[in-house]
């Protein structure tokens, strides 16, 4: 009878803390950090891939006002550890920063919770493999899968989220030729990618239509 191991499956966010992975954060990092200051004194969200260098909050500089929490397995880690749904209260954050959280098949409600803390008209913004980057190479069988910003704009949407309509930012190494030259095929086929998207602003309670008169209506006869 063949010997049962007891090795656990390898986290798929451990790749981004691997060497393949860390130019791919380092890249990132100095957005992230804008993004997450874009709207102080608001507090914001950073949902990080792991707990590697290039997630490191206190070496961002970034303002105090904020939480930063990390993929562990099938939960998150980082000022608490938790499993879903998030331990914090509605709409208690003005921008959230999901930085590659999402890259695997675990967490599926994450995206909702997401929608939940946000303020109305609170920022989210996504980071996600490019599918379409030959740098999809390195982390082919790490157990992470790559969408295209269309399915991720699609998420966004049944999530409740407004979408950005401009296109996605391309962030991350460019594949490069063998003379070290960049692709002359464009941005497009940078490792990552951004998408932006808004919570969206209900009012309390419907707007009604201000009423009309009419002064050619004929008399009611009594």
């Amino acid at each position: 009878m063949p010997e049962l191991s007891s090795r656990r499956p390898q986290d798929p966010m451990a790749w981004f803390g691997s060497a393949r992975g860390l130019p791919l954060l380092t890249a990132e990092r100095e957005l992230v950090a804008a993004l997450l200051a874009s709207r102080t004194p608001q507090p914001w969200l950073w949902l990080a891939p792991g707990a590697g260098p290039g997630t490191d909050a206190a070496a961002t500089g970034l303002p105090p006002r904020g939480l930063r929490l990390y993929r562990d397995g099938p939960g998150l880690a980082g000022a608490f550890r938790c499993h879903l749904p998030l331990p914090l209260p509605n709409e208690c954050f003005g921008c959230v920063v999901v930085q590659h959280a999402l890259d695997d098949a675990g967490l599926p409600g994450l995206l909702g919770e997401v929608e939940r803390v946000l303020q109305p008209g609170g920022r989210l913004w996504l980071f996600a493999l490019n599918p379409y980057s030959p740098y999809r190479l390195r982390w082919r069988g790490a157990g992470l899968a790559a969408h295209a910003p269309t399915d991720w704009r699609q998420r966004l949407r049944r999530a409740g989220l407004q979408v950005d309509a401009a296109e996605a930012d391309w962030l991350g190494p460019v594949w490069r030729s063998r003379n070290t030259e960049p692709s002359p095929m464009g941005t497009w086929l940078r490792a990552s990618y951004v998408l932006g998207a808004e919570k969206r602003v209900v009012p309390l309670t419907p707007v009604k239509a201000a009423a009309t008169w009419r002064t050619d209506a004929a008399p009611v006869g009594f």
